[in-house]
This record gives structure tokens, C-alpha cells and sequence, in this order.
């Protein structure tokens, strides 16, 4: 799985080089934005859902085994010095 994230993270740092929708406001799709804003909006919800797969199947698991600290925790470390 890590070897078709990283495939579509190449994918997506290519398709953000847009220089075809530079020079042309036109057509305006939805009657109110022009097509290369409509194209950044579509990148962007693209990035999104990449980066919901990185953290769905990338994620480290020990990272939310933690164990939330203590006071004596706390207390121990005041008086080491830390």
C-alpha cells in the first residue's frame, strides 16, 4: 500500500503544475469560477482524501496506545530536575 501512496503523491505533485488553465478565465463553470480555480478546488479535495489514506493505513498504532501521564508521573520528574 505504501508503494500506491507514494505512486499518487508523485501523481498529485504533477498534476499541481496546471499550466494549461493560466492564460483562459473562460468557460466559467457553475456561472461564477473560472476553470482553473474549479481545477484547484477538485486538487485539493484529491489532496484531502490522499492524506485520509496516509493516516488510515501509515499510521503508527504505538502512537495511540499511549498511556496518559499521572500526577506521580509528573511529580517524579519535578524532582529530578526536568
Amino acid at each position: 500500500m505504501k508503494w500506491v501512496l507514494l505512486l499518487l503523491t508523485a501523481a498529485l505533485i504533477v498534476a499541481h503544475q496546471d499550466f494549461w488553465n493560466w492564460k483562459e478565465a473562460y468557460p466559467l463553470l457553475g456561472n461564477f469560477m473560472p476553470i482553473g480555480l474549479w481545477y484547484h478546488v477538485l486538487f485539493c479535495v484529491a489532496a484531502s482524501i490522499l492524506l485520509a489514506l496516509f493516516v488510515l493505513t501509515c499510521w503508527p498504532a504505538h502512537l495511540e496506545n499511549a498511556q496518559p501521564e499521572t500526577d506521580e508521573a509528573r511529580r517524579a520528574e519535578g524532582q529530578n530536575g526536568h
